[in-house]
Parts: structure tokens; sequence; C-alpha cells
């Protein structure tokens, strides 16, 4: 009976031990690949399993995911997850159960200057039961994180919102485990505020960045900007402190200039990373560092190796799991300046801080590309970073607007003029051997707009040599090349065939000199170089450099059934979006001076509303329908008819008013 007794004291005690501990203990935060606007905004090919190899090599057996997870659904009401996101998460959940790394899905739809608004638990009751339902069956290697850094709200309200979240999660899935964080910015000060959640399986999490004086030097996006602050040291040492900005004198910045000396020490980190030990401690629940880091532009090097070292060390001491923010960010384990290549550009101090294996590492050497590559297919190729500048415009890499290959095309409305989509090489690229041995520039297009036109160019890489410049060379793509009927056409364009262009730098426009070298790509785009985009289509499909002129257009017929805007075969009108609740835009183009009317009707052919009624230069324009007929009340759901008349020419449009 005693011997009983004595085991159970001690099986007690281990399962006591067990529950405290979270299953995982180092990784990392992959960011900015799912934290995009849309889910067809996810360049999909910015990580591949291979760096989920080389993450777990590192000696990480666990990556958090940040997903602007509200924007991966088609919006309110119901934000009904997209497919497409479902599809490229089903890829991520799969890399990480083969290799057996643990996957935190982190809600991550927040930003810092803006309060967390109460009405969110509606929106988070929908997007989690949804992907509870999705991953219910999936691995024990999966979990969900319910929101990153609360924050503007109180931490009863949000306590109660979070109850609710499990409640609804555990309706459908009873099985994986849930992340739960306090209000405050996921504050180590707030846990103790979060009530004893009635649940066996959850982690808590905090997120630690102190003294933020020092992890934020250099950040932008703090109140105030934090980027003249340059220097300040850790730990505290009085001779290398900086002066404070002359533009940050008086404010809290200044403050926690003054108290440093007693921040910035390693004894007063240990004790603020205290109080999660002891909420951990007393609790006897598990635990893990969601977040920390140090910014890398103005913190000297050795102060952040020195941060890492200690807060990671003292992290693991008191058997707390942790993902550093970040990987390959402004906070991560790469060599500043570089390109991020595993093979290269590790910067090796920081990895052997943080106490991961260092991978060896090799010079890099660019070398002329000798065949041809790929720069989209379905999508973004590896290596290659989206780097647009979408303005206004509207840009979907992932379109199912019958693609000419595959699944995805590319789509392009309503770009302001010298907007661009942009393709970022990283290493930069050297194309002379490509371009002595006759190469290409090889695409399938498609265009909506008679006599419209774009450019597509290639930009050089600016040197150190303060006389030179990111110079262009470029090639204009319009109806000599393509009809812009709504169907795919080839096109080959031999990179010898492009001409210098010119820069434009810090502002001001250099004609060309002769100087742009092909040794040393940056990037390459598709701009709009001689007019805008609006109630302009285009669509690009399989983008190559080649030496092979063998491409085929398969679907040879006109586009009728988009998800964009509509565009009409005259190509004089479009409306984006449609269906809508609220408002749309009608855009419409004018080929000759006159009188244009622009009106709705309903289903029985009464005009309920005149938009437009005058006289209109050539040009393209644009009017918003706010749903609401000539007396300004809102009209009912329905089927609507859009009538635009100009010189003569006359279109209509169905409308959906949901």
């Amino acid at each position: 009976m005693k011997r009983f007794v004595f085991g159970s004291i001690i099986l007690s005690i281990c399962i006591q031990f067990t529950i405290s501990q979270a299953p995982f203990s180092r990784g990392v935060n992959l960011t900015n690949w799912f934290q995009a606007g849309s889910a067809g905004q996810i360049q999909f090919t910015k990580f591949t399993r291979q760096d989920f190899i080389n993450i777990k090599s590192l000696g990480c057996d666990v990556i958090r995911l940040p997903i602007n997870l509200h924007y991966m659904t088609d919006g309110e009401p119901d934000y009904i997850l997209e497919p497409l996101f479902l599809g490229f998460l089903d890829s991520v959940v799969t890399w990480a159960e083969d290799l057996q790394i643990h996957l935190l899905l982190d809600n991550h739809t927040f930003s810092p200057s803006e309060d967390t608004d109460p009405e969110v638990e509606s929106i988070l009751l929908k997007v989690w039961t949804q992907m509870a339902e999705h991953y219910k069956n999936r691995s024990d290697y999966l979990y969900y994180e319910v929101l990153n850094e609360p924050h503007g709200i109180s931490d009863a309200i949000w306590n109660e919102i979070q109850q609710n979240v499990i409640d609804a999660i555990r309706e459908v899935d009873t099985t994986h485990t849930i992340i739960v964080g306090p209000a405050g910015w996921n504050s180590y000060n707030n846990l103790d505020d979060m009530p004893v959640y009635e649940d066996d399986k959850l982690i808590y999490t905090f997120h630690f960045y102190d003294p933020f004086l020092f992890t934020h030097q250099g950040a932008s996006w703090t109140d105030p900007s934090m980027a003249p602050l340059a220097g300040v040291p850790f730990p505290y040492y009085a001779d290398s402190m900086p002066d404070c900005p002359s533009e940050l004198i008086g404010t809290w910045i200044h403050s926690a200039l003054n108290g440093y000396s007693q921040d910035g020490t390693v004894e007063h980190v240990k004790e603020l990373i205290d109080i999660a030990v002891e909420f951990k401690n007393n609790r006897n629940v598990p635990i893990f560092c969601g977040e920390f880091g140090v910014y890398i532009p103005n913190s000297p090097r050795q102060d952040r190796i020195n941060w890492y070292d200690t807060v990671r060390t003292y992290l693991e001491e008191n058997e707390i799991a942790w993902t550093i923010w970040d990987y390959t960010g402004g906070f991560g384990i790469f060599e500043e300046g570089g390109n991020d290549m595993f093979e290269y550009d590790i910067d090796t101090a920081i990895v052997r801080a943080l106490g991961l294996n260092v991978p060896e590492q090799k010079e890099f050497v660019l070398l002329p590309d000798s065949v041809g590559f790929p720069i989209y297919t379905d999508y973004i190729c590896h290596k290659v970073f989206e780097s647009s500048h979408a303005g206004d415009g509207i840009i979907d890499f992932c379109s199912e607007d019958n693609p000419n290959n595959d699944s995805y095309c590319i789509s392009w409305t309503k770009a302001n003029q010298y907007n661009n989509i942009g393709f970022d090489f990283r290493p930069i690229k050297d194309l002379t051997e490509l371009v002595e041995n006759d190469y290409a520039f090889d695409f399938i297009v498609r265009g909506t707009h008679p006599g419209s036109a774009f450019d597509i160019r290639f930009i050089d890489n600016k040197t150190d040599d303060p006389d030179d410049l990111p110079w262009r060379i470029r090639y204009t793509v319009d109806e000599n090349l393509a009809n812009w009927d709504g169907r795919w056409y080839h096109v080959h364009i031999p990179l010898s065939d492009f001409t210098e262009h010119g820069s434009w730098y810090n502002d001001a426009w250099y004609n060309p000199v002769g100087d742009y070298d092909w040794a040393a790509v940056d990037r390459f785009e598709i701009v709009a170089e001689h007019h805008d985009m609006k109630g302009i289509y285009f669509w690009f499909d399989n983008i190559h450099i080649t030496n092979l002129d063998t491409a085929i257009v398969r679907d040879t017929a006109a586009i009728n059934n988009i998800s964009g805007p509509v565009v009409f075969s005259d190509a004089s009108l479009s409306v984006y979006p449609n269906p809508f609740n609220i408002s749309t835009n009608i855009y419409y183009t004018v080929q000759n001076a006159g009188h244009t009317e622009i009106s709705v009707f309903n289903i029985s052919g009464r005009k309920i509303a005149t938009l437009v009624s005058q006289i209109h230069m050539p040009g393209n324009y644009s009017v918003t329908w706010d749903c609401k007929d000539t007396q300004g009340i809102p009209v009912k759901s329905g089927i609507y008819f859009c009538w635009f008349i100009t010189a003569g020419i006359s279109s209509t449009e169905k409308l959906v008013v949901g």
C-alpha cells in the first residue's frame, strides 16, 4: 500500500512536470510569407520544404507561422476561408509533419497602430471554427494561436473573447493544442490577469523585447519613430551611450535613455523574464516565448549578440520554449545586406548566441547564368521575390481568369501611371552570356483595351560607387506584338533588342549614358509607363528567359469570365467589385468627345439612378455607385444593370448587389 502511494506521488510529480513544459523547445518565426493582404498575394515559393530542412538542421524543432488570417477569407459577413490559402497552408503543414517540426499557426491579423476591436470576436469565432474543421484530423505537430498581441483592449474583455474562441474550437476539434496569450501586446506583465482556462491542451505565450529602447532602436513604426536612435549598447555601458537625437528630446525615448543605466542591465532583463517564470510555476502550465529579438539596422552587432545570449540562456534555464522574431527579416539570423542564402549569409555569431548549430558557410561568387530560367509559372519562382509598386492597382499573382497554362496567371488592372509589377532577383543575375547567346524574354500576354501599352524592363544593381546609378533597359509591348482583344498571345523578345532607358534615382531622372550592366541585373518589372490602367486589364503567364521560341497558346478563346472587374469586348466599361454590398466602382473609357451617360436600371428595366450625364473629352474615367437610388434610398439586394452610352456606343453590364 505504501509502495503504491509513493508511486502515485512520483507519477503525479512527473505528470505535473510534463504538463508545465511545452512539447517543443526552440525555433523561428517565418515572417512576411503568409502575412499578405489576400491569399493571391502570398508568394508561396518564398520558402520551400528545403528551408524547413535547413531550419531543423540548426537544431530547431518548432516554426511559428504568422498569418494574416482574416485577410485569407472572402471578408464580411461570413469570412469564408479562401481555398487558395488552404491549399498553400496544407502544403506547409505536410512539410512540418513529414519533418516532425511543430508548426504554430499564428493568427497575426493585427496592426500595431490600431487597438484591438472587441468586435473581433465574431471574426475569430468564424475563422477558427473553419480552421479547426479543416485541420482537426491532422497530426499533433499542429497548433492554433488565437491572436497575436491584442492591445488597447481590457484584459477582462480579451480574456472572455479568448475563452469563447477556445470553446468554439473545442466544439469541432478536441485534439489540437491551442496557444493563448494575454492582452497588452502579449506582455508578461498581463499573464497574471489571464483566467485559469478550463482546458488541458493550452500553451500560454508571451513576447519579450526588453529593454525596448535597445531592441527597437532604428524602428520607424514606433511612436515616436525611433529611426534616428542608434548605438544603444547592451548591457549598459556609460562610455558607449549615444546622445538623445534632437527630434526625440522630451519624449519617452529621452526619458528611457536617462533611465537606461538601470533598465539596460542583465539583471533587470532577468527580473522581467522572472515574471513569466513565476506565472509558469504558480499556474503549473506550459509557457513559451513566441517572440523576442533585436532590430538589426541601428543596433551594435556585438551588443545584439550579448542580448540574444542573455535572453535565450535565461529562458532555457527556466525551461521556457522560444521562437525568435524572425528568420530572414529585420530581426533575423542572416547578415544584413545579404541574400538570405543559408549556405552563404548566416550570421554565425548570432546563431551561436542562440545556442543553435552553425552551418558551414561559403563565400558567394556571382557566376553568369548559362541556361534560361523561369520568372513566373503558376507562382513567382524560387529566388525571385515580388517587389511591385502597385499603387491603387490590383495585382493578383494567382488569378484563375482562364490561365493559358496550369492553374493560375497574373492579372493586373487599375494601376496608376508608372506603377509596376516587380520581380526582384536574389542574388542578382549575370545575364551577359544569355544576351550573347540570343536568349529572349518570353511570355504569354492578354489584354482588353486597344491602343494600350506597357514597358518591360530590367534594372541593374547600384554599386557602392557614388557615380553609379540603377540603370534601366526596356522594351515597349503594344499592339505591334499582340492584339488586345481578350485573347492570349505569345511574345518572344530577344534580350539584345532591349534599349537603354535611363535611371530614376533620388527623385531625379538621368538620361542613358551607355552604362547599363547585364552582369548585375537586380530586378525585372512590367510597367505602366505610357498611361494609367484605369478600366484596362492585362494578364501574364509563363514568364521565362529562354532560347526557345516554342511556347504554345493553349487557350485561344477571348476572356469572358474573370474574377476581377468585368471587362467588355470593346473594353469600354468595367465594374469592380462585383458582386458588392456597399458600393462599387465603374470604370469607363470615352474614345471620342461627346455626351456620356451612365445609369443604373433595376431588373424590370426602370431607371433608378443616373450616375453620369455630361460632356466628356476622350480619356479614362470612373464613378462610384453607393447602392442608392435617385432619392438616396438604399436599394435591395438583387440584380441590376449598368448602362453606358457615349458618342453613339453603348454597353450594359449586370450588377449584383449582395
